[in-house]
């Protein structure tokens, strides 16, 4: 195995490189634009040293004839049984080159669009693989959207992709970290490409967390969100999303406390009233924005990792995303789901939110911003900041005069609504006056918190706690 590098490179001498490396072998199967991952391959010279079979089964009922039936044909499902099923044939028939050869192969099955408002194409790809001969096996697998408009562009992209996808997997992958993801884009543009998930999975990459990888997206502004599972899985959003009702809360969660839930509660009652739905379908995320998580350019990983697991712990999904407004974060949402959307937010945040400083750079100013913000299938909740002296809500709020009439439109037509039941919350109470109180060993703190993330915290000394 060759030392980890990370020489820019193009896309032939990336696609040369690997050819010339004598054992690593396999086999590429791509379904819906071509085969253009393959293609670098074979014009980058001694394809024959790497490439034992290169295939499309574009027909969904051959496809379903070689990989089965019962998963859709751009899936994470139909991926994974592709890369099985010619993972075995490899195997099955190349028995003699096996105390010698890395095998690998690679698979995308994607759809391209062309002459689209907002273009929809959109793939999943992934590279089964060995670190050395006779090793056990590991996967990288992505969800991608192209950005282009025209069809032979996204096609372009896709190869260009893929190529850095497969020398990801034989070079980048012993270290892992940051280097790996800024690798998925070598010779490409964030405004072409959108990579929403990654996962690794196998022995040889236990080292490298796929929460992690999917931060570094994020940061990296290689997508805009990630999602992870109660369980701390790495979902696709997509999936997740599709077709559901959700709501978000936004916070620091550092950590989450025993308010944050009480508003959660509350917020996920109104939304039952309001929207006629059932608690269980709706996606509750606890949403955590790039700019809370970062000091410059640095992440504090593990202090990242421990807001993930309470959160986690509670049963939420955890959203990561790179918007600053609300705006963003809706209009995104609404491309995901066509169903309900709740913003749970603080009355703290009204001056922000109806301050037309802050949309100056939005495409329409503050009327660009909140027609993005708003439709009908969307509410705000807006719980209440208490003070010593005062209770500012949606109903006392006073924004300034020439954004008056806005905020009426909104507040008597119930898009922006005061949340119900909180007399009885301390909403002054924030995750950072528990963290003081954490940071000074003072043990106010655990009764500040849900129990279940109390004895997280202690178990795992979270957050810097020590049982000094």
């Amino acid at each position: 195995m060759a030392d980890s590098q990370s020489v820019s490179q193009t896309t032939r001498n990336k696609a040369l490189e690997i050819n010339k490396s004598n054992n690593f072998y396999g086999t590429f199967a791509e379904i819906g634009a071509g085969q253009e991952v393959a293609r670098h391959f074979f014009q980058a010279g001694l394809a024959s040293q790497t490439i034992a079979k290169s295939m499309s089964a574009y027909d969904k009922s051959f496809s379903d004839s070689i990989y089965g039936k019962g998963s859709r044909f751009v899936s994470e499902e139909r991926l994974l049984k592709m890369l099985s099923h010619e993972y075995a044939l490899l195997e099955e028939r190349l028995p003699e080159r096996r105390a010698s050869t890395c095998f690998f192969v690679f698979a995308n099955t994607v759809a391209t669009s062309s002459h689209e408002e907002i273009p929809s194409c959109h793939g999943w790809m992934g590279i089964r693989f060995q670190q050395r001969p006779g090793g056990p096996t590991n996967d990288i697998v992505l969800h991608v959207r192209m950005r282009d408009r025209l069809r032979l562009q996204q096609q372009d992209a896709l190869g260009i992709l893929g190529v850095n996808l497969v020398f990801a997997a034989r070079r980048h992958i012993e270290h892992g970290g940051p280097e790996l993801v800024k690798s998925l884009l070598d010779n490409l543009t964030n405004d072409r490409i959108e990579v929403n998930f990654i996962r690794f999975s196998g022995p040889d990459v236990e080292h490298i967390d796929s929460r992690l990888m999917c931060l570094e997206l994020v940061r990296q502004d290689l997508t805009r969100m990630a999602l992870f599972s109660p369980k701390g899985e790495v979902l696709s959003i997509a999936d997740a999303l599709y077709k559901r009702p959700v709501l978000v809360q936004r916070g620091t969660f550092r950590p989450v406390t025993l308010t944050n839930e009480k508003i959660l509660e509350n917020g996920l009652r109104q939304a039952e009233r309001d929207f006629q739905v059932k608690r269980s379908d709706v996606t509750v995320m606890m949403e955590l924005a790039m700019s809370q998580l970062q000091t410059g350019d640095e992440v504090d990983k593990k202090d990242f990792l421990d807001r993930v697991d309470t959160l986690s712990a509670l049963g939420h999904h955890v959203l990561i995303s790179n918007f600053s407004l609300f705006a963003q974060l809706r209009l995104e949402l609404r491309h995901l789901t066509d169903n309900y959307i709740c913003l749970v937010i603080g009355a703290v945040t009204l001056n922000g939110l109806f301050d037309k400083k802050f949309y100056e750079k939005y495409p329409g100013g503050m009327l660009g911003a909140f027609g993005h913000l708003f439709d009908d299938k969307t509410r705000m909740y807006v719980y209440p900041y208490k003070t010593d002296q005062s209770c500012t809500t949606a109903a006392t709020f006073k924004p300034e005069p020439g954004v008056l009439p806005l905020y009426r439109y909104l507040v008597e037509n119930r898009l922006m609504a005061d949340m119900q039941n909180c007399d009885d919350v301390d909403t002054s109470l924030s995750s950072e006056a528990v963290r003081k109180l954490l940071s000074a060993g003072n043990p106010k703190w655990e009764e500040l918190v849900p129990t279940v993330v109390r004895d997280l915290i202690k178990k795992r000394k979270l957050f810097g706690y020590s049982d000094r």
